[in-house]
Parts: structure tokens; C-alpha cells; sequence
């Protein structure tokens, strides 16, 4: 896991234990990175299965 997919599991989660889930924009305000780079690190974590989501709870898994 590179630096930044640490960075925005760790902020998703910390977002999450408060039931909001961050948005594209909040995660692109708080690593300061563009949108691209972070849909990119997001997709990594999905793949490596280290983040799920659950369509029909609208929520993170981890």
C-alpha cells in the first residue's frame, strides 16, 4: 500500500466511523492531490480488496 492509499484508507475510515462518507472533493481537500490521483488510489484499494463497498447499505467495508 503506497503512502496515499494509506492516507485515504485511513481518512475513509475515520470519516466513516462517524456514518459520513467522504466525497471525491473532501478527499481531494485533505491529501491535496487532484481528482484523477485520487480516483486512481481509490481504484487500487478496491482492487487489492482492502475497501469495499456496500451498495445497499450506501457504506465502507474494511
Amino acid at each position: 500500500m503506497t503512502d496515499l492509499e494509506r492516507k485515504i484508507y485511513r481518512i475513509i475510515y475515520n470519516m466513516s466511523r462517524f456514518r459520513k462518507n467522504p466525497t471525491i472533493d473532501d478527499l481531494k481537500r485533505k491529501t491535496g492531490k487532484d481528482e484523477t490521483t485520487v480516483r486512481q488510489a481509490v481504484k487500487n484499494l478496491l482492487e487489492k480488496e482492502e475497501l469495499k463497498w456496500d451498495k445497499e447499505k450506501r457504506e465502507w467495508r474494511f
